[in-house]
């Protein structure tokens, strides 16, 4: 029987090839999105789950009010950790301080790496289960001893055994290659770290860490891992260690005591954002957004499936009244219909299956993914299974049920009609489809107006012709004005600036800041960054008070300049000329400049000063290129000061157009994603359309080739045809419009600096789908009307 039924499905897509073709494409096109997003939303759904306890591993957080806001961090001090095993040292099994993944050259011999690593404690490698290739994971115990990555190790030593040999950190120190670890999957947090060093040596070297953060509860500028007893329940010991600091409070003001908590691995990604002292699941908004969008998507190809299969109705009632006058029952219908709508769906797999492996790389390329097929695991074909049963259920439902209704009685005399009503679920179907894609356009126009909105905001300094250049070393600290001094005297070169942070970032923040006026209980955090005299006209800052920093002047070295945040925070009305103090140090106001963006651009600018500062290391050099000048030229001049001054760093410079634009790229990604599925939502609809419209004219051909005898214009009859589709459009369109505006709204309350709606998004989206359905629909309409009508009336 079911080879009967595989038979008989065969025929009829051979038969029907056009009707199976837009059937096959229309799935095989929503399975092959579905099948992206579902490996996509797996791919972040895994994230930093490598560590073979990694439920049990968490980083501490601490969150403190300032500036009237509650706001939570993982920048912690040295002190915590002895303060946690003291008082709740039963709850944790593990704990491994540690710096910041940052950039450091490791060297061999004359091969020199620019390589991002960290140096933590020697519990850390046992902690995130490291996978060692060479060596054991006690490598980090040896104060002298270096763990290398498989890549780095393979690109500095090639195919001989690293174990042993000698790697020079930034120049400095040689540390002895104590393991190699297998590379962080690409879907951790821990990407990127190419090397782990010894925490007893960073701790211990004053050029890296100051002799009086090893005991200051006020320098938060460390990390901190734990790993959990076995016997603790996460959420149990975050209740209790809150206050884990307040006990310590004779140690720092008591306003300043932070609340501490701990940070589930589980969630470093998809919660990474925390608000008011609370994660919010930031990241799985745009998992449930695409999970969302893949099941629509493959839900419209399934409605293509059931508006053809059941426009077609009237075609197969003979053989349904045929079928159950000789004995079939409706059961065995049903199983028909169902078994061609499998074997479809089969088809359609298959070929998804090979869209995939073609679309892979792109979309791993889009999305900044590494994914690939699970071929070797079970779950991936029981999903894939699961996955086709449950689509072709869907598609083949409607079908199956609706034709296997038909009485044999009216059928075989020829009284069936299939009645206008029956042509209603087909609409409802049409429209939902559209009121999906059109939403879809909407929604994207909307995140691609929010990312512009949020690059054109004023900045509040010159990106353009602005170089960054971060130093590991003190070779150019040591001979800064020589350094600036050649650079400028090259031509192409107007300023050279030191900083403690690039333009694109804030790296130090400061609570200890006193002006008069100001409450003794407010905690606040500033912004602060310490800069050479130059640093001014390097960036270009915009002054609305006062004037910049000058070296002529001596008592500027105890001068301040402040951004207009600053000002309004502190509620000064004439602040040039006003004291702040910081720590023990006073400071005078000079200048008040535009608020400079370098943090998130969709968030208020923070409150920031910037001072003189003489000593610099692991900070940023600011170029600014003479606009007189090729760049090319520019850079060329940089790269070879540089290496006079420091031959043994590589010269990593960035331009800051290029630093600030990255920081658009989740949402970039994000909507390059939506318009991608969106127009494969309005290609899958399109479809239909032209499923439907090829259909209705196969249907009503001896009814054009009468009206055209009669006088009807190929005008008229190509409205006639298109009316119907055109109306269900707009109907989706009006449906859509508050469904979009609502999504888009609550999307946009996410940012504090944030875009309007704009009118013409609804305007575009509903234009453009008309558009697309006319031209979709207009192909068959425009060729049935122009038909030769003694052709129409022959055919039968």
């Amino acid at each position: 029987m079911h080879r009967n039924y595989i038979k008989m499905a065969t025929r009829y897509l051979f038969k029907n090839k056009v009707h199976s073709f837009i059937n096959i494409a229309g799935l095989s096109v929503g399975m092959t999105v579905a099948m992206l997003i579902g490996l996509w939303i797996r791919d972040e759904f895994t994230y930093d789950r490598f560590p073979e306890h990694y439920d049990q591993i968490a980083q501490v957080y601490k969150s403190q009010v300032f500036n009237g806001e509650e706001k939570t961090t993982r920048a912690i001090s040295i002190p915590l950790p002895a303060a946690l095993k003291e008082h709740y040292g039963y709850y944790f099994k593990r704990m491994a301080l540690s710096s910041w993944n940052w950039g450091h050259i490791l060297a061999v011999g004359e091969k020199k790496l620019l390589q991002n690593g960290n140096f933590m404690e020697a519990s850390a490698p046992e902690m995130f289960s490291l996978k060692m290739l060479r060596g054991d994971r006690k490598g980090l115990a040896d104060p002298n001893g270096l763990m290398l990555s498989q890549t780095v190790a393979k690109a500095l030593f090639g195919d001989a055994d690293p174990i042993g040999q000698l790697v020079k950190l930034d120049n400095e120190q040689s540390f002895k290659v104590t393991g190699v670890y297998k590379d962080f999957p690409y879907n951790s947090n821990f990407n990127g770290i190419s090397f782990i060093a010894p925490w007893a040596y960073y701790v211990n070297n004053p050029a890296l860490v100051k002799p009086r953060s090893i005991n200051d509860w006020g320098d938060n500028s460390f990390q901190l891992y734990v790993q959990l007893a076995d016997h603790a329940d996460m959420n149990m010991v975050n209740a209790k260690i809150g206050d884990v600091a307040r006990k310590e409070a004779d140690a720092f003001t008591k306003q300043y005591v932070p609340k501490i908590l701990l940070h589930p691995m589980s969630k470093w990604h998809l919660y990474s954002k925390f608000k008011n002292g609370v994660a919010t699941g930031d990241r799985l908004q745009y998992v449930w957004l695409f999970g969302i969008i893949g099941l629509f998507v493959l839900l419209l190809a399934c409605i293509n499936f059931m508006n053809l299969s059941t426009a077609r109705s009237e075609k197969r009632a003979k053989e349904v009244g045929i079928r159950k006058s000789i004995g079939s029952m409706r059961h065995q219908l049903v199983a028909q219909f169902f078994t061609e709508s499998l074997f479809v769906t089969v088809i359609a797999y298959i070929l998804a299956i090979i869209l995939v492996l073609t679309l892979l790389p792109a979309f791993n390329e889009v999305a900044d993914k590494k994914i690939v097929l699970p071929w070797t695991n079970p779950l991936f074909w029981v999903a894939g299974l699961t996955f086709t049963l449950v689509t072709g259920l869907i598609a083949g439902s409607y079908p199956a049920f609706y034709l296997s209704s038909f009485q044999p009685v009216k059928v075989l005399k020829g009284v069936y009609k299939a009645g206008r009503l029956a042509a209603m679920p087909r609409k409802i179907l049409v429209v939902l489809q559209f009121s999906v894609s059109v939403t879809l356009i909407i929604g994207t126009i909307v995140v691609f107006k929010q990312i512009q909105f949020a690059r054109n905001r004023p900045v509040g300094y010159d990106r353009e012709g602005l170089v960054t250049l971060p130093t590991i070393t003190d070779a150019i600290a040591n001979h800064f004005e020589a350094f600036r001094h050649e650079l400028m005297a090259s031509g192409k070169i107007e300023e050279v600036a030191f900083s403690t942070s690039a333009t694109t970032t804030v790296n130090n923040n400061t609570s200890s800041i006193r002006w008069t006026g100001k409450d003794p209980n407010m905690a606040v955090d500033f912004a602060n960054i310490g800069v050479t005299f130059g640093y001014g006209k390097a960036v270009g800052w915009q002054f609305t008070a006062g004037r910049n920093f000058d070296a002529g002047m001596l008592t500027d070295s105890d001068g301040m300049v402040i951004n207009q945040r600053a000002v309004e925070y502190m509620s000064l009305k004439d602040p040039v000329g006003q004291f702040i103090t910081w720590g023990d140090h006073q400071f005078k106001i000079i200048g008040v400049v535009h608020d400079m963006v370098m943090a998130n651009p969709y968030e208020p600018v923070a409150p920031t000063i910037f001072y003189i500062r003489d000593q610099f290391r692991d900070n940023y050099v600011n170029i600014r290129i003479n606009p007189k000048s090729s760049p090319v030229e520019a850079v060329a001049v940089i790269e070879e000061v540089c290496r006079k001054y420091d031959p043994d760093s590589p010269v990593n410079y960035r331009f800051a157009n290029m630093e600030y634009a990255d920081k658009f790229k989740d949402e970039m990604r994000v909507g390059k994603l939506a318009g991608i599925f969106a127009l494969l939502a309005i290609f899958i609809s399109c479809l239909g359309l032209f499923g439907m419209a090829s259909f209705m004219a196969e249907q009503r051909t001896k009814e054009l080739g009468i009206r055209k005898i009669l006088g009807a214009s190929i005008f008229n009859l190509w409205g006639m045809l298109s009316r119907e589709f055109i109306i269900l459009v707009a109907i989706s369109f009006l449906i859509a419009m508050p469904l979009a505006h609502v999504g888009m709204q609550a999307w946009l309350a996410r940012y504090s600096y944030r875009t309007d709606m704009p009118w013409w998004a609804f305007v575009a989206a509903g234009g453009g789908a008309l558009l697309i359905t006319v031209l979709t629909v207009s192909f068959q309409g425009i060729r049935a009307a122009t038909m030769n009508p003694v052709r129409s009336l022959k055919t039968e």
